[in-house]
């Protein structure tokens, strides 16, 4: 076998602590001892305490004294408002670190939380690349999805709800100090976000693949993801309580994580940031609906890194091909009882050039192959209606 020329040009990879296994959420305390905190703000939703998941951890915190604050008013797609309101609280209570526990949304939001209480102003100030001057208070947390690997990335997505748009924020100021991931904690997942959150993770792996800005590193870490999601997702939806499978989809989620937080996105995520941001749609659905549309127009520019992810999914077939790939992915959704289209999710023909407009001043959208003009993206909105 021949040995693969190694990489000589200049990469940087970012990555927390992390700890991956079954019961990792309960050594939240040691951490938050270890950090050196005494009053934690734990940024949740009511969603996550109904099932338990914050009283396994709150007891662990009370095992080490440590006390804390819950905030669990953050709803799906956070926003602006409720960074405010968790910050003012933080500093009400004279908090001294942040633990979250939840999807995507608490964990943005706790990143938007620590950014403000270390920065002061409007969270809305620091959307962009590397706008933050201060580093946040600790930061712990505990991902009860396998999807958004928010707690593993420099990223973070709040939603403006003036301008009803979401905004991207990526600093490694906002990389969590350590990562308490417990694939346990997604046993509480329905059919549907198992579905969105499996899929926005696929998303991630296959965007950072063919980012423009992807390395032999964050190459490793997406390949890996696409294998573990496509061979484990359908088990998961076929039965819910597969432990094993759970565990596959999130180290998946995990890699793929690691490898967007790196290489950055493209042009899906540009364009489902706005649909989520009008609509207030869940992430991973339009990510989902968006994605083999993105790949076709993508797949001209990027077409030996698609090859190597066809052959990664298995496809011995010799024409390795757009059509192929595309056709892949419609099955794979379909697989799993996603067929949806932007317009059953209420997308209508004339907010096309608005979300266009906004989708190209996203952050994601410059590491996409091609950077796409407004008529093109246009175009993928309406052949996705």
């Amino acid at each position: 076998m021949a040995l693969k020329q190694m990489e000589l040009s200049l990469r940087k990879c970012v990555a927390p602590e992390f700890i991956f296994g079954l019961g990792a959420r309960k050594l939240a305390g040691k951490y938050a001892k270890n950090l050196g905190s005494k009053h934690l703000l734990v940024v949740t939703d009511l969603g996550v305490m109904h099932f338990g998941w914050v009283k396994d951890v709150t007891d662990e915190l009370e095992k080490e004294n440590i006390s804390y604050t819950i905030f669990d008013t953050v709803v799906p797609n956070p926003r602006d408002t409720s960074v405010d309101e968790g910050a003012k609280l933080y500093a009400h209570n004279q908090c001294d670190g942040i633990l979250a526990i939840g999807g995507g949304s608490p964990i943005d939001c706790a990143k938007g939380i620590g950014i403000v209480v270390a920065n002061g102003g409007s969270i809305l100030l620091y959307e962009g690349v590397d706008q933050i001057r201060f580093p946040l208070p600790p930061l712990i947390c505990i991902p009860t999805t396998a999807g958004t690997s928010a707690d593993v990335s420099q990223f973070a997505i709040i939603n403006d709800t003036r301008r009803k748009v979401k905004i991207s924020i990526i600093s490694k100021a906002i990389v969590p100090d350590i990562a308490l991931i417990d694939p346990e904690t997604t046993l509480s997942m329905d059919t549907s976000l198992s579905v969105f959150t499996g899929l926005d993770a696929l998303t991630h792996a296959l965007e950072a693949y063919v980012s423009n800005a992807n390395s032999g590193i964050t190459d490793i870490y997406a390949l890996e993801a696409i294998e573990l999601l496509m061979g484990n997702l359908p088990k998961v939806i076929d039965n819910l309580e597969n432990i094993e499978a759970r565990s596959s989809v999130m180290m998946g989620s995990l890699l793929a994580g690691l490898a967007f937080s790196n290489a950055s996105l493209g042009v899906v995520h540009a364009m489902a940031h706005p649909l989520g941001g009008l609509l207030d749609l869940p992430h991973g659905l339009c990510n989902a609906v968006l994605l083999d549309y993105a790949v076709a127009y993508n797949f001209p520019h990027a077409s030996s890194r698609y090859k190597v992810i066809m052959e990664r999914m298995g496809l011995t077939c010799k024409s390795k091909t757009s059509d192929t790939l595309v056709k892949v992915l419609i099955d794979f959704k379909a697989s799993l009882g996603l067929t949806s289209r932007l317009g059953s999710l209420g997308v209508c023909e004339k907010v096309i050039p608005a979300l266009s407009t906004m989708a190209l001043k996203d952050a994601c959208i410059v590491t996409n192959p091609k950077l796409p003009i407004q008529a093109e993206v246009e175009e993928l909105y309406a052949n996705a209606l």
